[in-house]
């Protein structure tokens, strides 16, 4: 069975742009997840420990074969084959994978809640979000109203677009 899922991949440490490059080539080497959607890339102000670098953030699409945990289970490996050390609640990261949507599922498990706790609290995973699904409802609320009710959206802004001049292809196609 074909699956949806968005994940939002996050980096600041090390050359962040190659390391969320290189999450999205990890993950789509596998046969059973294939790249759908990719948003544009945002340079983002760190939230929760402030006291580390920018982060580059953005949101792909993935369909895959596989269920939540083990498309859980393929982000976590990626993340410790790139490098990812968890020293810092909310600290600096070679990568970061988050599930924030598996197709309209409410998942919570030991391992795994969806969607994403913090999610729609979140401009930086709002923003490309919508950018890659922009009539996406979710318990029938548009992502657009979402964000306009976030009480602080700053420290999102466009590092990398999409389309445009400056056209970002994340597996170098």
């Amino acid at each position: 069975m074909e699956n949806t899922a968005f994940i939002a991949l996050g980096s600041n440490v090390g050359i962040r742009y190659d390391n969320i490059t290189k999450a999205i080539k990890q993950l789509t080497s596998y046969a059973d997840i294939r790249l759908a959607n990719f948003s544009s890339i945002y340079e983002t102000d760190p939230v929760g420990y402030e006291d580390q670098d920018l982060f580059l953030n953005m949101v792909i699409e993935v369909t895959t074969d596989l269920d939540a945990n083990e498309l859980l289970d393929r982000c976590l490996k990626t993340e410790l084959e790139l490098g990812r050390k968890r020293e810092t609640r909310w600290g600096p990261r070679t990568i970061d994978l988050d599930i924030l949507l598996y197709n309209q599922e409410n998942i919570e498990t030991e391992k795994l809640i969806v969607p994403h706790p913090r999610m729609f609290e979140r401009a930086f995973v709002l923003i490309p979000l919508i950018e890659v699904k922009p009539a996406f409802l979710w318990m029938e609320k548009p992502l657009n109203q979402m964000l306009a009710e976030l009480p602080d959206k700053e420290g999102v802004r466009i590092w990398k677009q999409k389309n445009g001049e400056d056209v970002f292809e994340p597996i170098g196609s």
